[in-house]
């Protein structure tokens, strides 16, 4: 019933301004999972249990971060089947993010362009609202830092986040790649990276022990990177023992969107047209390291064949952000579907 009507919602919400439909409808959303026609929205996904970095995952299809930054509708997306969610960017202090508008759909190319700064009610939000969510599956909690806190200061915000979220969270993601924060991305390369990395997993190992548990630390990366810079990231990631990657965020680049409406907002630009370069890095990152930690893959999967290819590019996992909304909860059946009927590889 849903995968008929989706595509007549999508038609009519697509007629309303951007940001303003996205909370409307996941408010819509949370609204449905706790009344009575709550099955409408469920869905079930057939049984493909894997494990990713110490972790028993029921299935290989996750949410990715952004689209839920402060978990407050976790059981309402969970309804879809994901086998993970991922919720944040979450920074310690609360912030209004971007001035609006800044959100943008380019419906011809399947694309959205987003400039949101890491809006957020802040991590103590983000853990009320974690632990008064019915959910007990697999949650990864993404962090970044404030837009404030100068990029030489940047460790102390995700270390603040870390010690706030780590018990409630099955793994946590370091976000150094948004291109909506002034200056992030600089944390991806060299002494910078370094010392991030070396004081979070200092942070992870002292937090094991308190809380008598390892959640595995992965850190999400650009498409935005050149082979070489992929090579170091790859070395610098086995170096500080890393327990997996995001590959990978939003993109910079506008060719394959050039000349339609929007296009030339500033942003990052997700969906359909960053799946080629989100897909080399993944490629390129696993091919490097050899096995020595798990990638999952995110950017542009919006079909059965897209799905496939990330797998086959060496994926563990896969997340949907822009695909959820441009082809709906339906899009997690399809894939369930395949990878249950063997079509898609393990």
């Amino acid at each position: 019933m849903l995968k008929l009507l989706y595509p007549i919602i999508r038609a009519i919400l697509f007629r309303f301004d951007p940001e303003k439909t996205h909370e409307m409808t996941l408010n819509w959303m949370k609204k449905i999972e706790k009344s009575p026609v709550r099955s409408l929205m469920v869905q079930h996904l057939k049984s493909d249990p894997v494990e990713v970095f110490g972790i028993n995952f029921p299935n290989r299809i996750g949410l990715a971060a952004g689209l839920d930054k402060n978990g407050a509708y976790i059981d309402a997306l969970a309804a879809s089947g994901f086998g993970h969610i991922e919720v944040g960017t979450v920074t310690p202090v609360a912030q209004s993010g971007n001035p609006k508008p800044r959100l943008f759909r380019l419906p011809a190319a399947k694309a959205i362009i987003n400039r949101f700064g890491f809006n957020n009610d802040g991590v103590e939000q983000l853990v009320e609202n974690v632990k008064n969510a019915r959910f007990n599956g697999i949650l990864g909690i993404n962090i970044g830092k404030n837009f404030n806190t100068p990029v030489e200061n940047a460790i102390d915000d995700y270390l603040i986040c870390m010690d706030k979220v780590y018990q409630y969270a099955s793994y946590i993601t370091i976000n150094i790649s948004s291109p909506n924060t002034a200056n992030l991305r600089q944390l991806q390369f060299g002494e910078a990276l370094d010392e991030l990395l070396k004081a979070i997993k200092l942070k992870q190992s002292e937090l094991a022990q308190l809380h008598n548990k390892l959640v595995p630390v992965l850190v999400k990366i650009a498409p935005d990177l050149t082979e070489e810079e992929v090579k170091q990231l790859a070395d610098t990631f086995v170096h500080h023992k890393i327990d997996g990657v995001i590959a990978t965020n939003t993109t910079f680049a506008r060719e394959a969107v050039k000349g339609l409406q929007h296009a030339e907002e500033q942003g990052g630009l997700s969906g359909a047209p960053v799946f080629d370069s989100s897909t080399q890095v993944l490629k390129l990152l696993v091919e490097q390291v050899n096995g020595a930690f798990p990638v999952i893959g995110v950017g542009g999967i919006d079909s059965v064949r897209t799905a496939q290819e990330k797998l086959d590019a060496g994926a563990c996992l896969i997340q949907l952000y822009s695909g959820f909304i441009y082809e709906g909860p339906s899009l997690l059946q399809r894939i369930s579907n395949s990878i249950s009927a063997g079509k898609l590889s393990h």
